[in-house]
């Protein structure tokens, strides 16, 4: 857990120390930016990260900012516009020395969405998911026979407290740029708690059920941290698989739905 708060924590670190240098010239139809699911909240990037630079992708919208690793092995790639309907900036980054970055390509978007919570069904970089894979393949048997979005959370919930175990190996020598694969989660039934969040919100997601995954402090837990909140009959409840499979494991008493006082959430995806 201490290895997935420096990860986090490095994040905000990079945010603050941008270096902004003037931009190449960037045009509403660079090839780069893919507005083409805008509105579902989306946006994906095409570009080729440099092999020997790290890069990142800046989502800015009134000062509040969302960083994100580009990746060399991932040239295509869609992320969320979370922060309301309004004006995003999108900006690429390549680094310059220590956490200072220029700006490589920029360009803005405006958004207005008539459904807000169409980007909580979406597959984005780090609740990526498609329907052939076999976590998604697993939640729609799962919820084969569920009536309403609450039996098939329910289904889905209980599925992976039960099945998913803390990887504590990982959690102590998780990299920088850690992004969940949820099918790694389903198969070797173990991860740090941005999986399991990853993991949920993608299989929810996959059966029209919105969800955010969302990091931040908890009370259950010592360190920063990830969990889910979920779109229950109109309303947003918070809900947490890490937690509660450890509570299981422990033949402690779990709830489904927790107390949304005992969380902080400072990041949604």
């Amino acid at each position: 857990m201490k290895k997935f708060y420096l990860l986090i924590l490095t994040l905000f670190v990079i945010t603050a120390s941008i270096q902004v240098t003037p931009a190449a010239a960037a045009s509403a139809g660079s090839e780069w930016l893919d507005a083409s699911d805008l509105s579902q909240g989306v946006i994906g990037i095409q570009y080729n990260a440099p092999q020997n630079k790290r890069t990142k992708l800046m989502i800015t919208k009134n000062g509040s900012s969302y960083t994100y690793n580009l990746f060399k092995s991932e040239p295509n790639e869609s992320f969320p516009l979370q922060q309301g309907d309004g004006t995003y900036k999108i900006s690429i980054l390549e680094n310059t020395s220590g956490n200072k970055y220029k700006v490589v390509y920029t360009d803005s978007v405006d958004l207005s969405l008539s459904d807000p919570n169409a980007v909580y069904l979406s597959s984005v970089q780090n609740i990526n998911w498609s329907p052939s894979d076999k976590a998604i393949q697993k939640a729609k048997q799962l919820t084969l026979n569920a009536a309403t979005n609450k039996e098939k959370v329910t289904a889905i919930y209980n599925y992976i407290v039960s099945n998913v175990k803390y990887d504590y190996a990982l959690a102590a020598n998780v990299s920088k740029d850690y992004v969940p694969d949820i099918d790694n989660t389903l198969v070797s039934k173990k991860g740090i708690c941005y999986d399991y969040a990853s993991l949920f919100a993608a299989m929810l997601r996959s059966v029209n059920v919105p969800a955010k995954l969302v990091m931040g402090e908890s009370s259950y837990v010592t360190q920063y941290h990830a969990w889910n909140e979920v779109l229950i009959d109109g309303k947003w409840v918070t809900i947490d698989t890490t937690v509660d499979a450890g509570l299981g494991k422990s033949n402690k008493t779990a709830t489904l739905i927790k107390s949304s006082s005992k969380y902080t959430g400072v990041k949604y995806y």
